[in-house]
């Protein structure tokens, strides 16, 4: 794995250069938001993930993160913050993260969440050995609403959701494939994220969120809040709104 580690502590990038090389993982480092994304943009098809720190000297982490999104929707992101309001790891997850650690972190903690963000992207680009798509082009299909995971698209009412970041599409599909069934945040963080946040739900509603807007550029919401328990998908009422 090919990792570019846009990060201004020079500390924590020592300390995760000999975690990374006893994971075989090649890592390059950068020390600013401005050489970070220059990295970045003169190889987009070399990096298999990006960590990026929040607060960044030239250009902070926000910005290095949305420009990286104008390139790439499908690159993973963690984002790296020192800090710990609600807003700043929201605004992090809005800009196309899709993922936060806040300092001080494990370094164990950190690979583990590359790991498992990774195997989530192999195993959605990861083909079948057979093309199914002309007898069966969508793994989701319901009144309204569907979606294939091999093209990676999702379409309310023959329009397609487009912006969907590699979170955004599982959370989408976990949802969409038991329409009507309640998962809780912790359900989704287990499911989609593939570890537990131990009672950190808030990366869940910043995703709803986003994806809620981009699904509202083409039609009906359909991304219920049950309140007290979780969310659902359910277009039964499309028609009807």
């Amino acid at each position: 794995m090919n990792v570019l580690m846009i990060e201004d502590n020079e500390s924590v990038a020592e300390m995760m250069q000999m975690f990374f090389l006893n994971e075989g993982w090649e890592a390059t480092f950068k020390y600013d938001g401005k050489e970070g994304l220059d990295a970045f943009l003169g190889q987009p098809s070399k990096w298999d993930m990006v960590t990026l720190d929040l607060n960044l000297p030239t250009l902070d982490g926000v910005t290095v993160c949305r420009e990286i999104r104008k390139i790439s929707k499908s690159v993973p992101i963690i984002m790296l913050t020192a800090r710990d309001s609600e807003s700043d790891q929201v605004i992090g997850l809005e800009m196309g993260a899709d993922d936060y650690v806040t300092k001080p972190f494990s370094p164990l903690t950190l690979i583990a969440r590359i790991k498992a963000l990774h195997r989530r992207v192999e195993n959605a680009e990861k083909p079948t050995g057979e093309d199914t798509t002309a007898n069966q082009p969508f793994d989701v299909v319901t009144d309204h609403f569907k979606m294939n995971t091999k093209t990676r698209e999702a379409y309310l009412d023959g329009n397609i959701v487009s912006g969907l970041t590699p979170k955004e599409f599982d959370l989408l599909f976990t949802l969409a494939k038991k329409p009507r069934q309640v998962f809780s945040r912790d359900q989704l963080l287990e499911l989609v994220w593939d570890y537990q946040y131990f009672g950190d739900e808030r990366t869940v509603d910043a995703h709803i969120k986003k994806l809620r807007q981009k699904i509202e550029k083409v039609g009906p919401q359909i991304i219920q809040t049950v309140w007290g328990v979780g969310y659902k998908f359910d277009d039964s009422g499309v028609g009807n709104q």
